[in-house]
């Protein structure tokens, strides 16, 4: 009889267990870029696969790098599940082992993705952009090329840019002269360098630095600064949504991708592969684009993407004339050495 009940107890105890850990399989811990692309991403890629599968999502944001995901693989207590990349980090990542490896079967027909939107160990979610915006309610003439953006002359005030030199290095360049195709050559060289450091100082005084993508558009509408380095999405999310008089020069544009990782230690890391496929899905990419500016990185998704949205999209042929790919090898080999110089910097 004992013998008997302890079988009952070990029986309930494993169902229990069971239990418990498909309860918890239930949420995905996620961490974003947050703001208005987690909330794009929410209706387009999250709310779609709690309603196909029941999987919930908890909603952490973060503005990059890769110091908490290291620190929580290290420590064998990884939290998240599922980790929003840009392309230096993805690459790193990978090749630290921070990211499991990705099963590309489960994403369907590879050949339909735009080249390099696939690695190893991570599948790109959107292509984004850095460009610059202004408020056109309070500048006469409207500044069309990345020159303007440092010329305190003819456009006087503060300059908005991200606190990072990824991004405000190549533009630095290209406003000294660098023909676009040519920035990576010359940043590769300690002259090129320093020649982007000294394009930098002509407007150093007048820079507000942002951390967080949600700043940007908020230092336009305090009036903050005349000028800001923003992501595209977020600039045309405050226009159409907000009503805001904003207006994007796409001059110099540096797009990127941004990727799906999952940390080598999620608990729920099947689940989080599955999600991948799902919003890798040509209607998934096509519906966030619905919500804001980022292009699909998948071919046969542009097609279900409605032609009028198109035209506010990184990839649209009148944005795209000199827009530059971050060079993602080159700033996973090189962002620890500027970034360290960049520090300096910023307190001479």
């Amino acid at each position: 009889m004992r013998t008997h009940i302890k079988a009952q107890c070990a029986a309930l105890a494993v169902v229990a267990f069971a239990c418990v850990s498909a309860q918890a399989a239930q949420t995905l811990n996620v961490v974003t870029f947050g703001g208005a692309y987690e909330a794009a991403a929410k209706k387009a890629y999250f709310d779609p696969f709690t309603q196909s599968t029941g999987v919930n999502f908890s909603l952490e944001s973060y503005d990059g790098g890769l110091a908490k995901l290291a620190a929580m693989e290290q420590a064998k207590n990884t939290t998240w599940d599922l980790i929003d990349l840009e392309s230096n980090d993805a690459i790193t990542a990978c090749d630290e082992g921070l990211l499991k490896k990705f099963d590309k079967k489960s994403l369907g027909k590879t050949s339909d993705f735009i080249a390099g939107s696939i690695s190893d160990c991570a599948v790109a979610s959107m292509v984004w952009s850095t460009v610059y915006a202004y408020d056109a309610s309070k500048l006469k003439t409207a500044p069309q090329t990345i020159s303007d953006f440092f010329d305190l002359k003819k456009f006087p005030g503060k300059r908005g840019l991200r606190k990072s030199p990824k991004g405000s290095m190549e533009w630095a360049l290209i406003a000294d002269g660098v023909d676009p195709k040519d920035v990576y050559k010359v940043l590769g060289t300690p002259a090129g360098v320093d020649r982007a450091f000294k394009k930098l100082d002509t407007i150093k005084k007048n820079i507000v630095w942002w951390e967080s993508g949600a700043q940007a558009p908020q230092l336009l509408a305090d009036g903050a600064v005349v000028m800001t380095q923003a992501y595209n999405g977020r600039i045309d999310d405050a226009a159409k949504k907000d009503q805001k008089p904003f207006k994007i020069v796409w001059d110099a544009q540096v797009y990127d991708y941004e990727w799906w990782g999952i940390p080598a230690g999620a608990k729920h890391a099947d689940e989080a592969a599955k999600f991948i496929a799902f919003a890798s899905q040509p209607k998934a990419y096509a519906d966030l684009s619905k919500y804001i500016a980022y292009a699909p990185p998948r071919k046969d998704a542009i097609a279900l993407v409605d032609k009028q949205r198109l035209a506010d999209l990184p990839t649209a042929p009148d944005n795209f004339k000199r827009a530059i790919q971050i060079n993602s090898t080159f700033w996973a080999d090189n962002a620890d050495e500027i970034n360290k110089r960049f520090q300096v910097w910023l307190t001479q």
